[in-house]
């Protein structure tokens, strides 16, 4: 019987790994691999502590420092997925796709969530190429180049936003009739000179040689395709959170993420936590996604020994 099971291998376990580790909780961490969605980004420069990382040192570094607490009381299964959780208030019992079963007293999701890809010619032969899912992450390696934005929805406007900071300039592309950001972010942004929006543009095609060119989109209006000369593309339309294992469990929000709450990270099941991209929490960042969890270990420890 484990005190808690950490289900995941990003920032966010890893954060609530070293914590439980450190207040010798007898932990258990269920992870396929230890990397997180950063993994596929060239350099990171917003992770505390590292003026550049490449995602796949951040992730080796998080890998490392876990398992350094590796020991009788402090157990690492990698290469194991979670397929269900059991159990009305704890314990609980999880099941893996390797037919493993565990006990545990408390189990804290760190599952996170894997963004929507876009699906057209060129999108896979440009990904780190040109392409890329996390303007945050890679926006200022485009310093001076025109670039396109795909996704008219909040994260959509502001990843414009912030690339504005950057580029030469930004278009934003969005498939619906309206644009989905809020009213007040929408205007803001659409104010800045090098910025433009299309609404009702569907993405046909990522052009290129080597790295991308450009991108062909179809007017939905007046069923034209036009060319767009860019050298950056920016997918923003959405993510899809790694929950289903607790789908019957906890209460989650339309798009799939388990609701918390902000204080504690509590879900509203007794026994279960829950942090990083799989919940409902306001942002998505390395830094806030490892802060969530470790708040979440902290009450934890509380509520079992309490």
């Amino acid at each position: 019987m484990y005190d808690l099971i950490i289900i995941g291998g990003g920032p966010a376990a890893s954060a609530a790994g070293v914590y439980a580790a450190r207040k010798k909780l007898n932990t258990l961490v269920i992870t396929k691999e230890f990397a997180g969605q950063s993994i596929v980004s060239p350099e990171i420069y917003n992770w505390i502590g590292s003026k550049a990382i490449s995602g796949e040192q951040l992730a080796k570094d998080l890998t490392d420092h876990v398992r350094s607490y590796e020991s009788d009381t402090f157990v690492i299964r990698e290469g194991e997925s979670v397929i269900s959780v059991t159990g009305e208030a704890g314990p609980f019992t999880v099941t893996t796709d390797t037919g493993d079963t565990y006990q545990t007293k408390t189990i804290l999701v760190a599952s996170g969530a894997k963004r929507r890809r876009l699906s057209v010619p060129g999108a896979d032969t440009f990904e780190h190429k040109g392409l890329t899912y996390c303007a945050t992450c890679d926006g200022p390696l485009f310093s001076g180049m025109d670039v396109v934005v795909v996704g008219g929805g909040n994260a959509g406007f502001e990843s414009a936003a912030q690339l504005l900071a950057y580029v030469k300039s930004v278009t934003l592309l969005e498939h619906s009739p309206a644009f989905k950001a809020d009213a007040v972010t929408v205007e803001k942004v659409l104010s800045h000179e090098h910025m433009t929006a299309i609404a009702n543009a569907e993405i046909v095609e990522v052009t290129g040689e080597g790295m991308v060119k450009g991108l062909r989109y179809k007017d939905l209006t007046s069923g034209k395709e036009h060319d767009l000369a860019v050298q950056g593309i920016f997918v923003e339309i959405g993510t899809l959170p790694n929950t289903e294992f607790v789908a019957s469990l906890v209460e989650r929000d339309p798009y799939g993420r388990i609701k918390v709450d902000a204080r504690t990270q509590k879900s509203t099941r007794t026994g279960i936590w829950a942090a990083g991209d799989c919940t409902d929490g306001l942002y998505a960042q390395n830094n806030i996604a490892a802060g969530d969890a470790i708040k979440a270990v902290e009450d934890i420890y509380v509520f079992l020994n309490a």
